[in-house]
């Protein structure tokens, strides 16, 4: 069997907002997409057959926390993670870097050898330089990989920022040397430079000098107020290159993604729908639900009538109050699957308002209802 080339097509646009396809050796993917977060191998709290399910067509995995455990010499006796944890659709996995910036205290950063970490597990000494990245998410067999980058924390300085593009600009390529040509999988660079239009430009122009598979947004949703996100994305997206991939990185909620969509972003990822069904919060048709609040004890209706995926249509949201009041496990297996499930919805209606022109007032609709 010959397998696919990756690709990426544009199918229809209105305005900015677009409709594209990916294909993969492991399946195509319709954009605008949103991959569930499997930073450990899994997505929290739920089976992979129901990720399945919710028609979710690719996962994010962790490099950082997969190189840790379960390392790359089991993975790679599995011949990656998709026979691992039962998973035959495609994988991106992030670099590494976002954990560059998130665990700071237990790094250090030199523009040549990589990043020096103490792991948060054992304080075992790591380095994670360019090319052992690369290395990690080729044994993750991963589908679509990404550069290495240094991700600098939300910030005013210039000087800090124009830094984080000259070392990840250099590690870019180095990631592009170590990856090969390899015409199955695809290699994204990230763009860097804060808030600021001119660095953002600089920063995307040389990678676009090395040449990548797509082009991911980085450094966003890092505390910045989704205000100043939008602007940066809109004078971004406006320089990117129109046939390939566009994806920003660690986003977000549902108002999120329909700012970036209206600005012709195509690929989004978040831990938010597991992360809030562990907490009780519910995205739904109707907006945010918080189903630790006691209006729901007595609510014998579901969160969602029509879904039949694990009869989660027949679970009220009292039970649902009862089992969190209760510490129940089963409190957030099931608000999780409701969210994974609502998030494919949620982009399957974008993608249909797209094609039929509608995505205006779809955008007016939900924007307002998730803010």
């Amino acid at each position: 069997m010959i397998k696919k080339k990756f690709s990426f097509k544009i199918i229809s646009k209105f305005k900015k907002a677009r409709i594209g396809k990916i294909k993969t050796s492991r399946g195509d993917i319709d954009t605008p997409v949103f991959m569930p977060v499997g930073t450990l191998g899994t997505v929290k709290g739920i089976f992979v057959d129901d990720i399945k399910s919710t028609g979710a067509q690719i996962i994010l995995g962790n490099t950082y926390h997969l190189m840790l455990r379960p390392g790359s010499n089991i993975l790679e006796t599995f011949g990656g993670l998709h026979k691992f944890m039962n998973w035959e659709k495609p994988i991106l996995t992030d670099s590494g870097g976002f954990q560059i910036m998130s665990l700071s205290k237990l790094n250090k950063i030199d523009e040549d050898i990589g990043a020096t970490f103490r792991s948060h597990i054992d304080g075992k000494k790591i380095v994670l330089s360019p090319e052992q990245s690369i290395r990690i998410q080729k044994s993750i067999n991963s589908d679509i990989l990404m550069v290495l980058d240094e991700c600098p924390k939300l910030t005013n300085n210039r000087d800090k920022l124009k830094s984080a593009i000259e070392i990840s600009t250099k590690w870019a390529k180095r990631c592009k040397i170590e990856f090969g040509n390899n015409k199955k999988k695809a290699l994204f660079g990230i763009i860097q430079g804060g808030l600021y239009k001119d660095l953002r430009s600089e920063s995307l122009q040389k990678l676009i000098d090395i040449n990548f598979d797509g082009y991911a947004i980085g450094g966003l949703a890092v505390g910045e107020s989704q205000k100043e996100m939008f602007e940066t994305v809109k004078n971004i997206t406006d320089k990117m290159p129109e046939n390939k991939p566009r994806y920003l990185m660690g986003v977000g909620t549902p108002s999120d993604i329909l700012g970036a969509v209206k600005e012709g972003v195509d690929m989004f990822d978040c831990v938010m729908p597991t992360r809030s069904g562990r907490t009780g919060l519910a995205f739904t048709w109707n907006g945010k639900i918080n189903l630790k609040n006691s209006i729901y004890k007595d609510d014998k209706s579901p969160l969602d009538e029509h879904c039949t995926l694990r009869n989660l249509n027949r679970y009220s949201k009292s039970y649902l109050n009862h089992l969190i009041k209760t510490n129940e496990l089963l409190a957030s297996m099931l608000i999780s699957l409701h969210n994974v499930n609502f998030y494919q919805q949620f982009m399957r209606e974008i993608r249909k308002s797209i094609k039929s022109r509608t995505f205006t007032k779809f955008y007016n609709k939900y924007i307002k209802l998730f803010n």
